[in-house]
């Protein structure tokens, strides 16, 4: 899709920056419901990673393990909801949150990019699920669906949602999936290849995840929007308006 149509069906939030994992920091643990209530304070778009559950429900993480975000082992996908629930707190104190519980704290107050984590090639009932949830959403503007895998995101074809293809350094064959989405959200890493500078002219293109200022002058050029952490919101809305 044309980039001019696929910024036509996004809200211009996105264009000021994405806060990676929410707005979090030491206080606020990654994809926790407060970094995310930090991210709407800021009025900033933010990003969040969904798994599915062993009886079928969406949490938000964004390992399959919890360990890193909760210091206790468990795979999401072999654990039921009331399993993580009733056995697992973020390092700030905060529950594994619900995509439910993500979407009722924000109602929609800023934008969000929901990236689909598929584990042992669940892409299929992870998609049905996702799409199920996605249902509520009321302005389609309000939300990009991505993934590292294409075949998450080809059942979401008819949806109305912006899909974006994750491209990443270390598996860049999926490259040629490209236009099988609307856009594309592409490694830092690989800013200095041509045909990705090029591809900017014409589609809509997303980079993560920039974390310092070199990083900002290395894409800025090639990108319509950024995926941050670490970084100043004003900042990053400085940069990008003034592209």
């Amino acid at each position: 899709m044309k980039k001019s149509k696929v910024l036509a069906k996004l809200n211009p939030k996105f264009l000021d920056g994405i806060a990676h994992r929410g707005l979090w920091n030491d206080k606020y643990t990654e994809n926790g419901i407060n970094a995310f209530k930090n991210a709407i304070d800021h009025d900033v778009a933010f990003e969040f990673d969904i798994h599915l559950t062993k009886d079928n429900q969406l949490v938000v993480c964004h390992d399959e393990n919890l360990k890193r975000t909760t210091g206790k082992n468990g795979i999401i996908e072999h654990l039921t909801l009331k399993e993580i629930k009733d056995n697992y707190r973020l390092l700030d104190g905060g529950d594994i949150p619900t995509l439910q519980e993500v979407f009722d704290l924000n109602n929609e107050q800023v934008p969000m990019v929901i990236e689909l984590k598929v584990y042992k090639k669940n892409y299929k009932p992870l998609a049905k699920k996702a799409m199920e949830m996605f249902a509520q959403i009321k302005d389609k503007r309000n939300a990009m669906i991505i993934s590292f895998d294409p075949r998450s995101l080809w059942p979401l074809r008819k949806s109305g949602f912006i899909r974006s293809l994750l491209v990443a350094k270390s598996d860049e064959y999926t490259w040629k999936f490209r236009h099988t989405v609307e856009s594309v959200d592409v490694d830092k890493q690989m800013f200095t290849q041509k045909r990705v500078q090029k591809y900017h002219k014409h589609y809509f293109v997303n980079c993560w995840t920039i974390e310092s200022n070199e990083d900002i002058e290395t894409v800025l050029p090639y990108v319509d929007t950024m995926t941050f952490q670490h970084l100043d919101v004003a900042f990053i809305k400085e940069k990008l308006n003034k592209k």
